[in-house]
This record gives structure tokens, C-alpha cells and sequence, in this order.
């Protein structure tokens, strides 16, 4: 469904991911892991075509999207949760679910697409005329995946979903993102917590300095000595 085929992005002079390969299969689950600036949130900006590509081509289903725009990818059916969430924070719940649906293919569908949210997450059904500012950090990023889900995407994009949820919280995300992988949805997850992460996904990437350093499924990349050691607190 989406193939990245050495990607080279950057800001102005600087770059920030060198000959990045990677792609995700219909109804996969994949994660990008690395530490702090790695380039995560630079590749999946890149993807949702939110950062243009110096070189190489980025493929979505079927099609080369390389010099596509945010609004096509969204057409397509890509939705971005993003790092820190991007809520409009004086605006309702409501209001943040409405502005999810504004692909021209999810407007017949926005009342059963905002139903389903809240059958998700029921807090939101209740606070539904609360500001988003005025939630827990919780409550928001559940809000971010609702809006998300309201364009009814063919994939997601999740950007650091965890980051600065407590551990509880961080579990019901993890639980969340797992029902909508089943329900079908393509996933690519980007995520500093790699034990939740390999716990979560079919296959990941391990990105550090702006390059691809290893890949594969959660039980082979747990095997590794270097990945043992710099993310999962082991002892190689």
C-alpha cells in the first residue's frame, strides 16, 4: 500500500533522513522506532507529504504521490494523528471531530463516522461541547485518533501517540490503535516507547541519524544485541 524508496528530506541546507526505504502492506501494522532526533517525525512529515523529498519516491496505493500535496494524501485516504496532537484548543470536541470529516468521501458519512468515536471513547461523547484545550492530555490524544478516524483513512500515520500520557493512559491508546488495526486500517506508527511498540506491530524499522540501521519483525529485533541494549534496557 505505501513505499518509501530512498527518501532523502531535509530543512533548508540541513538533511534530516538519507536514503530511507520502507513500506507498509494493506491492513499491516508497522512501526518506525529510534531515539530522539532520529528523523521519525521528519519521515512521517515527509509521507503525509507535509515536507517535500529531495529525492527518491514515495508510493501509495499504486500510485506515485512523490510531488503530491497534504490535501491529496488526505484524499486518499492518509490521515496524520502528529506528535503533540494539533488540537484547535478553543474549539469543542465536536467542533475538532467535525473538521475530520471534511474529505469530500467522509461527508455522507460524518454522523456514523462521529457514532463510532463515540462508542470508542465514550468521555468523548460526554464532554462533547467541552474546549479540546480543557482536557487531560489523555483525553485529548484520544480526541487526535477520533479526528482522524472521522475521514474514514485507508491508513493512519500515528506520530508518537504515547508522548507524555501516563502509563495507564498509554495502555488504552495502545489498546485503541490495536482495535483499529483489526477493524482493517493500515498503521504506520511512530514511537519511542519500543517495548509497547514491538509488543503492538507485525513489522518495525529501527531509525537513528537520519538512516534505516535495521528492520524486522518484533522477535527479530528483540534478538539483537545493539537493540536489546540501546532500547529495551537489556544487557547484550
Amino acid at each position: 500500500m505505501l513505499e518509501a524508496q530512498r527518501l532523502h528530506v531535509g530543512y533548508g541546507d540541513a538533511p534530516a533522513l538519507w536514503d530511507v526505504s520502507l513500506a507498509v502492506a494493506a491492513g499491516e501494522c508497522v512501526s518506525v522506532i529510534g531515539p530522539n532526533g532520529a528523523g521519525k517525525t521528519t519521515l512521517v512529515n515527509a509521507i503525509a507529504r507535509l515536507l517535500p523529498i529531495r529525492q527518491g519516491r514515495l508510493r501509495f496505493d499504486g500510485s506515485d504521490v512523490s510531488a503530491a500535496g497534504a490535501q491529496d494524501m488526505c484524499n486518499r485516504g492518509v490521515a496524520l494523528i502528529p506528535e503533540g496532537r494539533r488540537l484547535f484548543t478553543r474549539m469543542t470536541v465536536e467542533e475538532n471531530l467535525d473538521l475530520g470529516s471534511y474529505r469530500r468521501a467522509a461527508r455522507g458519512a460524518r454522523e456514523t463516522a462521529r457514532e463510532r468515536v463515540y462508542a470508542m471513547f465514550p468521555i468523548l461523547a460526554e464532554r462533547r461541547r467541552q474546549h479540546a484545550g480543557t482536557m487531560s492530555g489523555g483525553q485529548q490524544q484520544m480526541l487526535a485518533i477520533g479526528r482522524a478516524l472521522m475521514s474514514q483513512p485507508k491508513m493512519l500515520l500515528i506520530d508518537e501517540p504515547s508522548l507524555g500520557l501516563a502509563p495507564l493512559v498509554v495502555e488504552q491508546v495502545f489498546a485503541t490503535i490495536k482495535q483499529i488495526h483489526a477493524s482493517g486500517v493500515s498503521i504506520l506508527l511512530i514511537e519511542q516507547n519500543v517495548t509497547k511498540a514491538l509488543d503492538l506491530v507485525e513489522r518495525a524499522y529501527v531509525l537513528e541519524g537520519g538512516r534505516i540501521v535495521a528492520q524486522g519483525k518484533p522477535a527479530e529485533l528483540r534478538a539483537q544485541p545493539h537493540i536489546r541494549a540501546a532500547y529495551l534496557g537489556a544487557d547484550a
